[in-house]
């Protein structure tokens, strides 16, 4: 009975029903049953079904063990409502299963549940403040724009630096981002984050980001007090005062000075119902009715607990501070209770830990549309929480510290040398297209030489330039780009033939070096007579 494991992403309640739906027809044991003197061929029994049923959701990986036999009983009431399973006479759609020796069979097909189909979400383009953006209220649309010729003067000037050559730079302020800015950086930083986690192409079937809150994503990840507990601004949405009471009651118990003992046998059990009718009764779960297929989806990751994890820590951040602060103290409640060894029975012939999951599961994590494993998947997420709940409601500091610092970029000074200001903003491209691996391989290659391989033909044929400047560019040249330079030079010959040696001339001979050697002065006769 081996159950494929769901991973993250769309649609996952509806694989794991449609996959557990799959495995019951396909594997269920059905033999002769006799009823009211009738033999029935291909049945069995609700027990034998109860039976089967439980210990594969147990087994599996999906739901783990914690999955108890009533929510298996609620699981095949649902199998009964959605025709895919019917009892002896063909009769179905009512939720009237029991556990018990009532025959059922499998109708002769059973539909697999289609895929919901949701309204594609609008990508927000998120447009931040640029380093040479205009000042408000000018318009670009009409302003030509010219192509950047990357001539030699401009290289040289681009790359004095890199030879020591520093020259004087100014500043350029990018304009002041706003809070909607900061605001839009944490929010499309923080969902990144998350579509990464869960390897995802997009988070559109998983979460509509125009119900995201960036504010309550900042006041979740500030405003917090010692002990990790989101604070809140507006009392009016604290939890009500005997509410905080009751619940320190019976985490501290039996260490509570406020009530200090109790009054009447069963206290605790009067205590615990008053929590849990005020948690039950809440508008909306505490994960949100529009989170539902995000904390669905991470529970594909709980094999890789590391990462499960990390991903509740993103999606609790995007809780409404209320609901965060509410589902951390419940929480720890919980989680206490558990570990509490003098804590009395809360309910008789449940244990403590079952009781824990199964009174807060459907508040914490519930669906706003009626989906069947609401229960099993809620009490998967609970329980992880239990264990997890210290770790989980953190803030993820990492992703803390990334949008922190990418902030604190944007909001620096940009330094600018001659030269720089030749730079034309190009218009962004409005899509892109796919390109195929042989053309991309080319591009790699060959799509950042060609400019360069130009560029080194303008300095070659620059007749401006003295031999001795166009020597020392094109070392500047050599000592950056080596591969496009072997390639015009592929041999020392070839570059000698750049600067031709110029011919030496002879010295000159002078007649005297042809007479004799120098002889002493001999005195002449004169010639006057």
């Amino acid at each position: 009975m081996e159950h494929r494991i769901v991973g993250p992403g769309p649609y996952r309640a509806t694989k794991l029903w449609n996959e557990t739906v799959e495995l019951f027809r396909a594997r269920m044991p059905l033999r002769k049953h006799r009823c009211r003197f009738k033999s029935h061929e291909h049945c069995f029994t609700a027990a034998e079904a109860v039976d089967w049923l439980h210990e594969l959701l147990r087994n599996s990986q999906n739901f783990g063990p914690e999955v108890t036999r009533k929510q298996t009983v609620q699981l095949l009431k649902k199998f009964l409502k959605n025709h895919v399973i019917e009892d002896i006479k063909g009769k179905w759609g009512q939720e009237d299963f029991e556990d018990n020796r009532h025959l059922y069979r499998f109708p002769p097909s059973s539909p697999l549940k289609p895929y919901p189909k949701k309204p594609p979400y609008q990508r927000e383009v998120i447009k931040f403040p640029e380093w040479n953006d205009p000042p408000p209220g000018t318009s670009q649309e009409n302003i030509p724009v010219r192509p950047i010729v990357m001539n030699s003067e401009m290289w040289f000037k681009r790359h004095s630096i890199a030879i020591g050559e520093v020259p004087a730079c100014r500043l350029v302020h990018r304009r002041q981002l706003t809070e909607a800015n900061v605001e839009e950086i944490w929010k499309s930083m923080t969902l990144s984050h998350l579509q990464k986690i869960l390897g995802l192409d997009s988070l559109e079937d998983v979460l509509n980001t125009k119900l995201v809150n960036s504010k309550f994503i900042i006041h979740n990840v500030y405003s917090v007090s010692k002990q990790g507990v989101v604070l809140l601004d507006d009392k009016s949405k604290e939890l009500p005062h005997w509410i905080l009471s009751a619940m320190k009651c019976l985490a501290n118990w039996p260490n509570c000075s406020d009530w200090k003992q109790p009054m009447y046998s069963g206290f605790e059990k009067d205590v615990f119902r008053t929590i849990a009718d005020y948690y039950g009764h809440l508008k909306e779960p505490l994960l949100t009715f529009h989170l539902f297929d995000a904390f669905v989806s991470v529970l594909g990751l709980l094999q890789k607990e590391k990462m499960a994890i990390e991903a509740f820590q993103i999606c609790c951040l995007l809780l409404p501070p209320e609901n965060r602060r509410k589902l951390h103290l419940l929480m720890k409640m919980m989680a206490r209770i558990c570990l509490n060894k003098e804590m009395p029975p809360l309910c008789d012939g449940l244990g403590t830990r079952t009781l824990m999951v199964q009174t807060f599961s459907r508040c914490i994590l519930c669906s706003k549309d009626e989906i069947d494993l609401d229960e099993l998947l809620a009490a998967r997420l609970v329980t992880f929480l239990m264990d997890n709940y210290q770790e989980i409601l953190k803030v993820p500091l990492a992703l803390q510290t990334s949008i922190e610092e990418r902030v604190a970029h944007l909001r620096r000074v940009q330094i600018k040398y001659p030269g720089a200001d030749m730079d034309i903003t190009l218009s962004a491209p409005s899509f892109c297209r796919q390109i195929s691996p042989e053309e991309f391989e080319y591009q790699r290659a060959y799509g950042s030489q060609e400019p360069l391989a130009t560029l080194l033909e303008e300095v070659i044929a620059d007749g401006k330039l003295s031999h001795k400047e166009k020597k020392k560019k094109l070392k500047q040249f050599q000592k950056s780009y080596p591969e496009v330079y072997q390639e015009r030079f592929p041999t020392p010959e070839s570059e000698a033939l750049l600067f031709p040696e110029k011919p030496k001339p002879k010295p000159q001979l002078f007649l005297w070096a042809l007479r004799k050697p120098f002889q002493p002065f001999q005195r002449t006769r004169s010639f006057r007579m």
